[in-house]
């Protein structure tokens, strides 16, 4: 069985913890409509995705 050789510091592992922590979404906006889309999927509003027309916009 393996065993470590040595007690972890609370630093290191406080810093292995660091990136638990939950994000907050990130929203960019579509500078054709103004409206807010995560970055790198379809603005489902204009149905626009990096200029081109992919799906027909919502009403």
């Amino acid at each position: 069985m393996a065993v470590p050789k040595r007690k972890t510091t609370p630093s290191r592992r406080g810093m292995r913890r660091a990136s638990d922590a939950l994000k907050s979404t990130t929203y960019v906006e579509n500078p054709d409509s103004g409206e807010l889309h995560r970055p790198h999927h379809i603005d489902l509003k204009s149905g626009m995705y990096r200029g081109r027309q992919v799906i027909e916009p919502k009403d």
